[in-house]
């Protein structure tokens, strides 16, 4: 089971797809659903630890804005535990909206640079496009190891 990291990171569809084929998607959800069921982590708005801004800082410079930098404290990691990825773009927000474009960019920029195997898709603009768009997710997801073929 490969872990991948897909982007956007909040994608539904895109973790789905993941799982489907028999790998770990390595998604925002998860990672909040951590944050927000962690004993001794207060209740949001207060959902970082005192540690978390400091992570930020491997990621971003401390010029950058702290929401990018409180973003890549949690992105960064994911990014490092990689071994594959998808990134889709071009896409609607409803498909997985990250908020911010600096965040977005640098997020790119190091899943790229991780020179893991990597399937770069525009998100699709009509059915036949959505289906090839999908064929080209199972087929990379079925190239990775350990992949599973159960859609």
């Amino acid at each position: 089971m490969a872990k991948v990291i897909i982007y956007p990171t909040n994608s539904l569809i895109l973790s789905d797809l993941v799982e489907r084929f028999g790998h770990k998607p390595l998604a925002m959800m998860e990672k909040i659903k951590e944050k927000v069921a962690t004993v001794g982590v207060d209740s949001p708005p207060l959902n970082i630890t005192a540690e978390e801004p400091k992570n930020g800082l491997k990621y971003a410079a401390v010029e950058v804005p702290a929401g990018v930098r409180g973003r890549m404290a949690i992105v960064g990691p994911m990014v490092d535990d990689a071994e594959a990825g998808i990134i889709v773009s071009e896409s609607p927000m409803a498909f997985g909206c990250m908020g911010c474009a600096r965040t977005n960019e640098l997020t790119k920029f190091l899943i790229r640079d991780r020179g893991i195997p990597l399937l770069e898709l525009d998100f699709p603009k009509d059915d036949d496009e959505g289906q090839e768009f999908v064929y080209k997710i199972a087929d990379f997801l079925k190239s990775l190891p350990d992949g599973e073929a159960e859609a």
